[in-house]
């Protein structure tokens, strides 16, 4: 009996090695992610200093060929007379056109030069380091980030974005770098699992997530990013901050980035993490983060 009892026993030990085995080469791979992603991070602010400047050339030429587009204009209006009528209402509409055109490419130029900013902005500040933020802009910005990384890796990705911000929120001292990834992080979860719940084909469904941002010097910033997604059970809601749980399928999550989101908001900015949420109806994580002294910046 005794015998039978030790071998039972080094039969379990033998298991819980394999199994800790198992859980050190999982978490060794993730370590190894995390590290990787931090240098892709070093190497995006290189790539977003190096593609600034061409950018910036964009931009003012399609200005200045706007003004040289009105002037154009004013000279085929004084040789109206000299022109055959077709000729110059074709010649109108061609600098008409052209003049659309590079308005869009002055537009989509300046965004792109935002979005570089901000990722300048996020990369420059060192790791801790509260910067006067304008938080709209960083909303905004990581939200549609997210959900064109998401539209890069599958083409047929569509869904309705409504974003509701509240006018003249003054900048306020945060930790940029750690904010928008937390935003980024949600973000991402918030497409997956709508993305998630398209794909059982339930009819009538549109994929949507709301946004918003509001700020009261009595209350706070909040920001709120809701989908009409998966949703979770209480089961999973309870497991939502351990680290190394997920519900992704294998090698499309690590199961920490919750952990770090709660981090982020409740230790480094003294704020509070909500989240509701039921299945089949979707959830809404919300940011609360007080107005601490000195944090507010009147520009």
């Amino acid at each position: 009996m005794l015998f039978v009892e030790m071998e039972q026993n080094v039969n379990d030990l033998q298991n819980e090695i394999a199994r800790l085995s198992e859980e050190l080469a999982d978490m060794k791979g993730k370590l190894e992610k995390q590290e990787k992603l931090a240098s892709l991070g070093m190497l995006s602010a290189g790539i977003a200093h190096e593609v600034q400047n061409p950018l910036n050339f964009v931009i003012n030429f399609s200005k200045l060929s706007t003004t040289l587009l009105g002037s154009l204009s004013e000279v085929i209006d004084d040789c109206a007379d000299s022109l055959d009528e077709d000729d110059a209402d074709d010649i109108r509409d061609i600098a008409d056109d052209l003049k659309e055109n590079l308005g869009k490419i002055q537009e989509h130029g300046e965004r792109a030069i935002s979005i570089i900013r901000g990722i300048l902005l996020q990369s420059r500040g060192k790791e801790g380091e509260f910067l006067p933020t304008d938080i709209q802009q960083l909303v905004h910005e990581y939200v549609w980030l997210s959900y064109h990384a998401m539209r890069a890796n599958d083409k047929s990705f569509n869904i309705s974005i409504q974003e509701d911000y509240q006018p003249d929120i003054p900048k306020l001292m945060t930790v940029p770098q750690d904010l928008s990834r937390a935003v980024l992080n949600v973000m991402n979860n918030a497409c997956y699992t709508v993305k998630e719940r398209a794909a059982g084909g339930e009819q009538d469904y549109q994929p949507t997530i709301s946004v918003k941002v509001t700020f009261a010097e009595s209350e706070g910033l909040a920001i709120s990013i809701s989908d009409n997604g998966m949703g979770m059970t209480d089961e999973i809601k309870k497991k939502l901050f351990d680290n190394f749980f997920t519900t992704k399928p294998i090698g499309q999550g690590t199961g920490l980035g919750m952990g770090i989101i709660r981090s982020i908001i409740t230790e480094e900015h003294k704020g509070e993490l909500l989240v509701d949420t039921a299945p089949g109806v979707g959830t809404t994580l919300t940011f609360k983060i007080p107005v601490l002294k000195g944090s507010l910046v009147r520009m």
